[in-house]
């Protein structure tokens, strides 16, 4: 789940002041029976965990006293996972979810605090608790005995909006509490090694006339940016926003940067790359089956509902689903055997030191406007004209099996993905082309995705010979799956046109 809290520095003899004018009409608080914890918090010797923003603890006094905290995207948003079990050694689940944090590395008690809290709820007329406000005096301990004391105040949204929390510190600032930002309690503990950088090298902004090497970085660590950030989400099977998944997410991650280190090849040294790129195409295929079938799960739903007015069997379309979460979950099962593997944390390893300091070749000393447009024209024109048995977008036959179709995708999501990493440094049309190109692959994966369908639900159909309705049923679906396929043909070279105009595509050589 979800934590949303705003943290507070207080002295110690703050008085807490009267919240009830920040709540809504009929709106009480409720005061909670004081408790004190005590947490126990694990990191490697490094602090890994800490310096990323992560943390794992043993904390007396929870109903599940074992909770791993992970940061989101938003400040003071974290993802909350709790689970029952006694001291000393963790959940391994819970330790898997550090992985991208950790490495592998073994995890130590860290830091032991004692927090005596107070707690309250704020309430609406409709008695929903809208926010909890947590008086903590804390205690960072050195065995029995006490290294430090600090207070501070949280403010935890519940079922209230934002603009609750807003009022909350208006009212807590007037009295005297110092918004803190967000620095969590055992980071306080930790003291200043806890604060410093994480392991994960993010990508930063680029100077005004970049050299090629810098740029080629930049890709690198937004890739692997990608691929762990949505580490820890693919292994809670979390959604990614309203229509996407963190299965998605990191296997874009992968096959980006396997795609970079490719058509980045001149900037990188072969040695070094090559490891990276077949690891990260394991990673990806694991990542490939649980996508696959998230992908027909959502096309049944959507062809199925396709014709209202000519619904297909429900019981049957059922059945298919129900063998397509079977095949879900053995693929995420897989996946999760796969992320859990020595392998797998040697790979993170491998990608944090990517990260830090990518292997270059001299070539990337060079300016990034004297050095990309070729680098960039190689994968654009395989994509344009074809090469090794493969059509050309240009040429693209539309009565041509589905299997040169996808062929012809794949090339382009490596020109679409080579075109995007330099669109921002050479600017004039690159920008217009990544956009145009975006298009263009939307279409291609449309393409696919109702190939693979189409065959999907003849397969599940063929494994019942029997079941009379799931044949027709399955046919039906086939035909609109075709349906669909015939529409991106005669839409592509339209798609293409736009794309290929001699003033987007000048600047490549």
């Amino acid at each position: 789940m979800l934590e949303e809290e705003r943290k507070y520095e207080v002295e110690p003899r703050f008085t807490l002041p009267d919240l009830t004018p920040c709540l809504p009409s009929g709106g009480r608080i409720e005061e909670r029976p004081a408790v004190t914890l005590t947490a126990t918090y694990y990191d490697t010797p490094d602090l890994r965990l800490a310096r990323s923003g992560a943390s794992l603890r043993h904390r007396k006094g929870d109903a599940e006293p074992w909770t791993v905290k992970l940061p989101a995207d938003a400040p003071g948003v974290r993802h909350e996972i709790s689970r029952g079990g006694g001291p000393g050694t963790p959940p391994a689940d819970l330790l898997a979810l550090v992985t991208a944090y950790s490495r592998g590395a073994d995890l130590e008690a860290a830091a032991l605090v004692r927090t005596v809290r107070r707690a309250y709820e704020l309430r609406d007329g409709d008695d929903r608790v809208l926010a909890e406000i947590a008086d903590d005096a804390v205690s960072v301990l050195d065995g029995r005995k006490v290294r430090s004391r600090f207070r501070e105040i949280e403010v935890e949204r519940k079922g209230g909006g934002r603009k609750l929390l807003d009022r909350v510190e208006e009212v807590l600032r007037d009295a005297g509490a110092v918004a803190g930002g967000f620095t969590p309690k055992y980071v306080r503990a930790l003291g200043d090694a806890a604060a410093g950088p994480p392991d994960l090298v993010r990508a930063g902004e680029l100077p005004r006339k970049p050299r090629a090497g810098e740029v080629v970085t930049v890709a690198i660590r937004k890739g692997i940016e990608r691929i762990l950030t949505h580490d820890p989400l693919v292994r809670l099977r979390a959604p990614v926003g309203d229509n996407d998944t963190a299965v998605h997410q990191m296997r874009v991650g992968c096959r980006r940067l396997r795609s970079d280190l490719k058509t980045f090849g001149p900037l990188v040294d072969t040695g070094w790359a090559k490891p990276l790129r077949d690891e990260l195409g394991w990673v990806a295929g694991l990542l490939g089956g649980a996508r696959d079938a998230e992908v027909m799960r959502a096309r049944l739903r959507r062809t199925a509902s396709a014709d209202p007015l000519s619904p297909p069997d429900e019981a049957s379309v059922a059945r298919i689903d129900a063998e397509l979460a079977a095949r879900h979950e053995e693929a995420l099962v897989a996946l999760e055997e796969g992320l859990r593997t020595d392998r797998y944390a040697k790979l993170v390893d491998s990608l944090i030191s990517a990260a830090r300091q990518p292997h270059l070749t001299p070539l990337a000393r060079e300016r990034a406007v004297d050095v990309l447009p070729k680098l960039v024209s190689r994968p654009w024109h395989t994509f344009a004209l074809g090469a090794k048995g493969v059509d050309g977008a240009t040429d693209l036959d539309p009565y041509a099996p589905d299997e040169q179709w996808h062929a012809v995708r794949i090339n382009g999501k490596r020109a679409r993905y080579a075109v995007e990493a330099v669109a921002g440094v050479l600017g004039g049309a690159a920008p217009e082309l990544a956009k145009a190109l975006a298009g263009v692959q939307d279409l291609l994966g449309e393409h696919q995705d109702a190939a693979t369908a189409a065959e999907t639900w003849l397969s599940i159909a063929l494994s019942d010979p029997d079941d009379h309705s799931l044949a027709v049923t399955a046919g039906r679906l086939f035909e609109r799956e075709r349906q669909a396929i015939r529409t991106v043909r005669a839409e592509f070279p339209e798609a293409w046109r736009k794309a290929a105009k001699p003033r987007m595509t000048a600047w490549l050589p």
